[in-house]
């Protein structure tokens, strides 16, 4: 990688703990990056700790991942964007490998893919990961894709596919829109396999794996027949 622009973006609420980490570790793969943690309303100090940490600290008060993401894709310009959660579950280290897909022409998105490795054994929470296993499914079957990891928060993406994206989700069916979107507009989309590492002690997760999963079910019946 040469001079280009690379912007890591980290959507935050009550990640305290783990977010300090998650700053170093990228910064460490990406010296010359800026490094965004969009705060959405935490209340544990997340804002002050990732900016001693050196992280651009913005806000977005709208609650919901996806409402976090459209803010970050309208006001962030890059070359290329790692977006990665704060959670400390996505290693670092990979996401050089997927920067140069996209800023090499290879590709507009790049997933991590977490469900080819140790997904399956290091998730704790036995619904998620039949979720997963539901979501690939359904989306592969009505989108004629093959991808193997629908739902992964670690991706890479072109600055054509941020500024052209209409980010609808306002929560965690983000990742599902996204993998709809590109599969059914014809995008370059490459998979590089990571390891995947369960949250902390004490760190928890917000999804609700009955009411977002839901939520995500409508949102790949919506998107599959509004994107022919």
């Amino acid at each position: 990688m040469g001079a280009e622009k690379i912007a890591v973006l980290i959507p935050c609420y009550n990640e305290a703990m783990t977010v300090a980490k998650v700053v170093a570790d990228f910064r460490a793969v990406f010296p010359t990056a800026d490094i965004y943690v969009y705060d959405n309303n935490s209340t544990d100090g997340t804002d002050e700790i990732a900016r001693k940490a050196g992280a651009i600290v913005r806000y977005e008060k709208a609650q919901g991942k996806g409402n976090v993401v459209r803010s970050m894709f309208r006001d962030i310009d890059a070359d290329c964007y790692i977006m990665t959660d704060g959670d400390d579950t996505y290693p670092a280290e990979y996401a050089p490998q997927m920067a140069e897909l996209v800023l090499s022409g290879q590709a507009d998105m790049v997933v991590g893919d977490r469900l080819s490795s140790s997904y399956f054994t290091e998730n704790k929470r036995p619904f998620h990961g039949f979720g997963n296993k539901l979501v690939k499914r359904l989306v592969n079957l009505t989108c004629r894709g093959d991808l193997h990891d629908i739902m992964s928060g670690l991706r890479a993406f072109s600055r054509g596919f941020v500024k052209s994206f209409p980010v609808m989700s306002e929560g965690f069916q983000l990742e599902t829109e996204m993998s709809v979107y590109a599969l059914k507009k014809g995008l370059s989309i490459k998979e590089v396999v990571i390891p995947y590492r369960d949250r902390p002690a004490g760190s928890v997760s917000k999804l609700n794996t009955i009411k977002d999963g839901f939520k995500v079910l409508v949102m790949i019946a919506r998107l599959s027949s509004k994107y022919k």
